[in-house]
């Protein structure tokens, strides 16, 4: 028996839950990203809402933790379970990695796949959309927070930052903007990374559509061929019959 034949009764014990947490998820997501970015934004921010921007982050963080607890404890391999969601421990185990569960933000774009219809590219498409937009503002975010304030830095607003983080991930690079900081520079290998990956998906479902396009083109002609020959052939078979009907006629 397979791995994903296995693992499968565990993914259908896992789905009431997974269905019924995921938009509070979602929320507490973006609640997260809320209270990650107003201090950051605005470094003048109040004590009281300084802490309840920390306040709001330990609880989002909190529901992520039973939310990954509940799905361990609903899957009978656990140490599969584990195994095949690495992300999500390292994001629950280490505070700094917290802003990566922002990902659940792309739950936000199942609406859009009505219209993205049910081919994998057009899935494909809006996720790599959204996955961009979310890696650019939190990338834009960690780095000013990094940045700011120190020696050399290049860095100092928000708009600063996110035309460093639009110039990196697309590989670009101009060079008026970079970071000088030793967190700065992790975050910028990190969205290199990811931008070669983005860039790579964009260039396979490119491909995939040319591919598409090329085929539609050759069936639709094969299919125009057929009928042609289909009617011949029908044109044939009625003059046959015609020329063997005058035929008997003459007898």
């Amino acid at each position: 028996m397979s791995y994903a034949q296995k693992a499968k009764p565990d993914v259908d014990r896992r789905a009431p839950w997974e269905a019924a947490a995921d938009w509070p998820l979602t929320l507490a997501a973006v609640a997260f990203l809320l209270a990650y970015a107003l201090p950051i934004l605005d470094p003048e921010l109040s004590s009281p809402m300084l802490r309840l921007c920390r306040l709001t982050t330990w609880l989002a963080w909190a529901l992520f933790v039973v939310d990954y607890l509940a799905r361990l404890a609903l899957s009978g391999a656990r140490w599969e379970f584990v195994r095949s969601h690495l992300l999500d421990l390292a994001v629950i185990a280490l505070p700094l990695l917290r802003p990566l569960r922002l990902l659940r933000l792309v739950t936000l774009l199942s609406v859009l796949n009505r219209y993205a219809g049910a081919s994998l590219r057009g899935r494909v498409a809006v996720y790599v959309a959204g996955s961009t937009s979310l890696v650019l503002l939190v990338a834009s975010l960690a780095v000013l927070d990094a940045e700011r304030g120190h020696e050399g830095s290049s860095i100092e607003t928000f708009p600063d930052a996110l035309w460093w983080a639009m110039t990196t991930v697309t590989t670009v690079g101009y060079g008026d903007r970079f970071p000088v900081t030793g967190t700065g520079r992790l975050i910028a290998a990190g969205l290199m990374l990811a931008g070669i990956a983005l860039l790579g998906v964009v260039t396979a479902s490119l491909a995939s559509w040319l591919l598409e396009q090329v085929r539609e083109v050759e069936e639709e002609s094969e299919a125009a061929t057929r009928r042609d020959v289909a009617a011949l052939t029908a044109e044939v078979r009625a003059l046959r019959q015609a020329l063997e009907h005058v035929t008997d006629h003459e007898r």
